[in-house]
């Protein structure tokens, strides 16, 4: 009988991961054209921000929920599949809704049908994130770890380059429009909603069939868990019980856990400033645009914003997704060689290295303006841009080469640290750490835009680019374990 975790192919490895494309193929169409939708549909750059909350709260509701669920989830699907497969169905229905919301104005408006879309969207999306973070952890063997989350971060790279170009591609090869008064959407980015829906359901049906996942006794045997250890299929306790159980877990939290949670406040605390205030950076910042046009008591007043108005806004939302893509090609590129650096250099040093590098590229926004017009061959197609956007891409190495080494080195290290038979649910409370910088970062951000720089965008992109070198620093402090290697080689928990 078969003790040890059996290897497995770089295709097997591929497969678990697969579906993770499409969720991020979706994922990466709402971080870059939300703040887009919602400006068209009336927000304001203070209120964009509040408005952004709904995916962090989502995520910190979510993820331990379903964590703690698919730990106890044994059926002919499997353990994590049924999260993620359910996920995916509400996901594409979501993506589907949201870019129509102006359409259902007859039953509430606009503005507030759209935040109910990206609530549904990012619930969705959570209910997949989590399960597709523990499947790893089940799947891959403690020696293929660094392979079995580099393959996901570049998958989900692949996916967010996709997706953030898509519009772009729709607007400048299809020929669809980018432009849209106040209270719609435009074409170009209701056509890529409706492809990333397809291809994100569509991929998570590919990991589905193709991965089997272990049966509840071969995962204990390899995890070195006993019948003891094991999580029991029982009836559920009663409410009081399973939330006190809940709080002990996170009382009880490795300690690794703890120190990745001061990391991971300040890497996307600045994240979420990027994905909410790159838009009307780069407007202003790049295109010259003048903030008062992001002012809707000002739009108000003027009744209609003219056409050159219109196209900048149109052509800085595109660029978007053009630095959006650009950092994940470059996370991509550095997600192939992430485990073998980590192999050879220490997790440590990998992840360090990567959010300075980010850092630096966000504060380094400030130096690249120039609104000298130039043509640019992008393969597919040509386009006119200012000088300045060209030259941003410049720093979206820096950022997709920290975006790569956030996706996968904090699971890298965390894994090894957890119980294997609470894997899930510590995986869900770890995402606390995510949501929770995001959710500070909506609450102060837009008040730091408005009251410290007055609307301009392009400092709160340097407030990111600091918060980022505070969590390089602490990443010397985290302290690894692997209870995984010790449980297989002793036989116990």
């Amino acid at each position: 009988m078969q003790t040890s975790q059996p290897r497995l192919s770089f295709w097997q490895i591929w497969n678990v991961s697969f579906g993770f494309l499409g969720v991020q193929f979706g994922f990466a169409l709402q971080n870059a054209n939300v703040s887009r939708i919602l400006t068209g549909l009336g927000a304001d750059l203070h209120s964009l921000s509040l408005f952004w909350l709904v995916a962090p709260i989502m995520g910190l509701i979510v993820q331990p929920i379903v964590g703690s669920a698919s730990d106890r989830t044994w059926n002919r699907l499997g353990r994590r599949r049924p999260f993620i497969f359910g996920g995916a169905i509400a996901a594409f229905i979501g993506m589907i809704l949201l870019p129509n919301a102006p359409i259902f104005v007859a039953f509430l408006a606009p503005m507030i049908m759209g935040a109910l879309m990206v609530a549904l969207m990012d619930a969705s999306f959570n209910v997949c994130f989590q399960p597709f973070r523990s499947l790893v952890s089940d799947m891959v063997p403690a020696s293929q770890r660094n392979v079995g989350y580099s393959v996901q971060s570049l998958l989900i790279n692949i996916g967010a380059v996709i997706g953030s170009i898509l519009p772009f591609v729709l607007t400048n090869v299809i020929g669809l429009e980018n432009t849209a008064q106040m209270g719609e959407v435009a074409p170009s980015v209701v056509w890529a909603f409706y492809i990333g829906a397809t291809v994100l359901l569509g991929t998570v049906i590919w990991t589905v069939i193709r991965t089997k996942e272990y049966e509840p006794e071969e995962y204990n045997r390899y995890k070195g868990l006993d019948a003891d250890t094991a999580e029991p299929q029982e009836a559920k306790a009663p409410l009081s019980q399973r939330i006190g159980e809940f709080f002990k877990l996170v009382r009880d939290m490795p300690k690794t856990m703890k120190q990745l949670a001061v990391v991971q406040f300040f890497s996307w605390f600045a994240l979420f400033i990027m994905w909410v205030y790159t838009t009307p950076a780069i407007t202003q910042h790049i295109w010259n645009i003048d903030k008062k046009w992001y002012d809707p008591e000002y739009l108000a007043s003027v009744g209609t914003v003219p056409e050159s108005i219109s196209i900048a806004m149109g052509a800085a939302g595109d660029w978007v997704g053009i630095l959006f893509a650009a950092y994940s090609v470059f996370a991509a590129i550095f997600s192939i060689f992430l485990a073998k650096l980590a192999d050879t250099l220490s997790r440590k040093t990998v992840y360090a290295g990567a959010l300075i590098l980010g850092g630096l590229s966000y504060v380094s926004f400030l130096a690249f303006q120039d609104l000298t017009m130039v043509n640019v061959n992008l393969l597919i197609t040509e386009v006119t841009v200012p000088v300045g956007a060209v030259k941003l891409l410049i720093p979206m190495i820096g950022v997709g080469i920290a975006w790569a080494a956030i996706l996968a080195m904090p699971y890298a290290m965390l894994a090894g640290s957890l119980p294997a038979n609470k894997t899930g649910v510590y995986m869900g409370i770890f995402n606390f750490t995510v949501a929770a910088p995001q959710i500070v970062s909506g609450l102060t951000a837009g008040w730091i835009l408005s009251s410290v720089f007055n609307n301009d965008a392009k400092y709160i992109i340097v407030v990111a680019g600091i918060s980022m070198l505070i969590g390089a620093i602490a990443v010397f402090f985290v302290k690894e374990t692997d209870m995984h290697t010790a449980n297989a080689t002793q036989g116990v928990e």
